[in-house]
């Protein structure tokens, strides 16, 4: 889809020089795309990149996929196989093709119905960071939006609980539906062109092109937009700015519904970030607050629930929703204070000077009289600094300036120099 437009600065310039580059891969290894914003490109350049996009397209499109499905159920077990090395599913005609792969034999259709489980999670962490949510965050979501009434969930980069929501969906009397947007096209395998669309987060761009914009636009517009949530889990090396981007023109699609009122209304959202972008998240989303509950995931090694201290998962949930309607397990240790209206994690202390309760990671915050807010236990006051910090911190650092002006003061994202589009 199309690139970002990215600025390239330098130690003390106040103007750096523009360019375009992949929306979602950081590494150029993975996407060589380049080209500064004012370099004219010859027609020779355009055709050998339109060809080269032409080649990296995948074997079959949405709708094959689809077909090619509804004919590997009807096989025997024993004739269904899947590839390993290619990621794909395979009918009997094509074996031959990946005789010398590795694959998995007798697929039953529990693990059809569970291709996260199946599918190779992607974990580069510059591209895709594919880490899934453990059964414990997975079934807490999914019981929590059912306690608060909505009855269809736009999963957005949350492959894994869309795959519960559909296989609920298919065991039982189960009025809750998903619509998964990802940019994992290998489970469009999996399911329907009305259960999943090829979508890029960080750009707002339906790979199916009108289709399958139309396709999110009837799954919000259902019930005049009523009881529908968007339930966001991107990669946490992803920029902020272009996620709250893509983010807001999901909502204003859900706005356009017509409905009377949702002019004054937002979307509800649930978006699962670490907490340390608490900051940047509540730029572009001042109705939003953080929860306490920790999100922990399979295939990440830290990211893991039970974890004491510093080991703790950093995952929270961001929503716009009311946070004394968001009931957290008090079986995990979670309670509710009843002056800050929220749930909170055993660790985190009502602070009676901030009249908060302060803490981020789970662990007991201390109040700095100087500072005027509460900060981390391992913190000390630093006289040289005028802040809290590490004991272990370089006070040198203090006298480097901004990267991008040289001013001291403030760092590179907050520099009054760089303008925000």
């Amino acid at each position: 889809g199309p690139a970002l437009l990215f600025v390239k600065t330098g130690q003390g310039r106040e103007e750096g020089r523009r360019f375009y580059a992949c929306s979602a891969c950081r590494d150029r290894k993975d996407c060589n795309f380049f080209q500064w914003e004012d370099e004219k490109v010859s027609q020779t350049r355009l055709a050998a990149r339109e060809e080269y996009n032409r080649s990296h397209q995948p074997s079959f499109t949405h709708r094959q996929n689809v077909e090619r499905y509804k004919n590997f159920v009807q096989l025997p077990l024993s004739k269904r196989r899947f590839c390993q090395e290619c990621q794909q599913l395979l009918l009997p005609a094509e074996w031959e093709k990946h005789s010398d792969h590795q694959f998995l034999c007798d697929i039953s259709t529990a693990q059809l119905k569970s291709p996260s489980q199946l599918l190779y999670p992607l974990e580069n962490k510059k591209t895709n960071a594919q880490y899934l949510f453990a059964d414990r965050s997975c079934q807490f979501l999914l019981n929590l939006l059912i306690d608060l009434g909505f009855r269809r969930v736009l999963c957005v980069g949350t492959p894994r609980l869309h795959e519960l929501i559909q296989l609920k969906a298919s065991q039982e009397d189960f009025r809750v539906r998903s619509l998964l947007l990802d940019i994992d096209f290998r489970y469009s395998q999996f399911y329907t062109e009305d259960e999943f669309c090829h979508y890029n987060m960080f750009n707002h761009y339906f790979f199916g092109g009108e289709a399958a914009h139309e396709t999110c636009r009837k799954f919000l517009y259902e019930d005049n937009g009523e009881r529908v949530i968007m339930v966001t889990d991107p990669p946490f090396g992803g920029l902020v700015e272009a996620l709250a981007s893509s983010f807001k023109k999901l909502m204003a699609m859900w706005k356009e519904t017509g409905k009377e009122g949702h002019n004054n209304k937002e979307m509800p959202v649930f978006w699962i970030f670490p907490y340390f972008f608490e900051s940047r998240i509540l730029d572009f989303f001042p109705s939003f607050n953080m929860m306490d509950y920790q999100v922990d995931y399979d295939n990440h090694a830290l990211y893991k629930h039970g974890k004491t201290g510093r080991r703790q998962s950093p995952v929270r949930i961001f929503t716009n929703l009311t946070p004394s309607m968001i009931v957290l397990p008090v079986e995990e240790g979670y309670r509710f204070c009843t002056i800050c209206q929220r749930y909170v994690s055993s660790g985190n202390q009502h602070c009676e000077i901030c009249n908060s309760c302060t803490s981020k990671d789970g662990r007991r915050w201390k109040h700095c009289d100087l500072c005027k807010k509460c900060v981390k236990p391992s913190w000390f006051h630093c006289n040289n600094c005028n802040c809290c910090a590490l004991q272990t911190h370089s006070c040198e650092k203090t006298d480097a300036g901004c990267f991008v002006c040289g001013k001291a003061g403030h760092k590179r994202s907050a520099c009054p120099s760089l303008s925000h589009t």
